[in-house]
């Protein structure tokens, strides 16, 4: 696992945002293209990146032990993140800065930025794959929890089961689980497994360009100077990583377990709630925000967070 590998794709990422806020400054990328490309990656690329992710990998016991490892710590996690997320937020004054601010908490961008960085950890191929399976509870956990977060006190936001059992993440995430598990029988043709992984190497630069160039919309004196924000950072880019981290380590989990609990646990707040936010008009200023801060502080917190925790496995 190569530290430097981390720090040169956090440094990719943090030039793709600088990239992006420019696009936006300059109208290369504009309203109506941002809505467009976040569409695109959410209906087509992000399908397409998690059933590449897990049908290309070789099938083995041993691969098959550690997905439903990876499976079980991504429902353990946000568990976790979720209680946490509520015990914090609910004296909150402002309903709606209070759902956005529990919401950052407990969704983070385990996908288009969590997957590059586990590849850069554990090799190209397996962080994605290990990913991919942490991704299932994602999904679920945000169709439900997620919904039943931004719906307290609205009447207009309902859970639903076609939501939490078919949408975007749900249902590419069962189509590779059995195509992965068919692997014995059936392998892919070459061809379906390229299609896959161009349309799933959309992801992590658009979508990252698209989070820069949300940045442009929001004043960043008043991001760099909102207390709330940097509160909200603080807590997710270092006290849940740091807790997460003791905690793997005290569950006797090993150094893959402990370094994929504490990047997940420490990546940026999810992308996916501004989009929400727009939609349920749930201050979606606010909530650009926040993904865009927590975005760009990770580039600096994430390094050292994963050097800590690569020593506390090690002891």
């Amino acid at each position: 696992m190569s530290i430097s590998s981390l720090l040169s794709i956090m440094v990719t990422l943090f030039l793709l945002m600088v990239c992006g806020y420019v696009c936006r400054r300059t109208g290369v990328i504009d309203a109506v293209a941002s809505k467009k490309l976040s569409r695109l990656i959410l209906s087509v690329g992000q399908p397409m990146l998690i059933i590449g992710s897990l049908s290309n990998m070789e099938y083995s016991a041993e691969n098959l032990r550690i997905a439903g490892m990876a499976t079980l710590i991504g429902f353990a996690l946000h568990t976790f993140m979720a209680l946490a997320a509520r015990l914090i937020c609910f004296r909150f004054k402002d309903v709606d800065m209070a759902k956005i601010f529990e919401f950052g908490l407990v969704f983070t961008n385990c996908g288009f930025l969590g997957f590059p960085v586990l590849d850069s950890l554990y090799g190209d191929g397996m962080g994605s794959f290990i990913g991919a399976f942490y991704f299932i509870s994602f999904h679920l956990f945000l169709w439900t929890w997620g919904i039943v977060l931004l719906g307290r006190g609205r009447d207009d936001i309902r859970l639903t089961p076609k939501k939490a059992l078919l949408n975007f993440g749900t249902v590419p995430c069962a189509v590779g689980v059995v195509l992965y598990l068919l692997k014995p029988v059936f392998e892919l043709p070459d061809f379906a497994s390229d299609f896959f992984s161009y349309l799933g190497g959309l992801c992590t630069p658009i979508s990252v360009l698209i989070t820069g160039g949300l940045l442009a919309t929001v004043s960043l004196r008043g991001m760099f100077t909102s207390r709330n924000l940097y509160l909200h950072s603080l807590l997710k880019l270092v006290a849940f990583p740091l807790v997460v981290c003791l905690l793997a380590k005290l569950c006797g989990l090993n150094e893959t377990y402990i370094l994929l609990c504490t990047v997940m646990a420490g990546l940026p707040s999810a992308s996916v709630i501004t989009m929400l936010a727009e939609v349920y008009d749930i201050n979606p200023g606010y909530a650009s925000e926040t993904v865009g801060m927590t975005s760009l502080l990770t580039t600096v917190t994430l390094p050292p967070i994963v050097l800590f925790a690569e020593w506390l496995a090690k002891i």
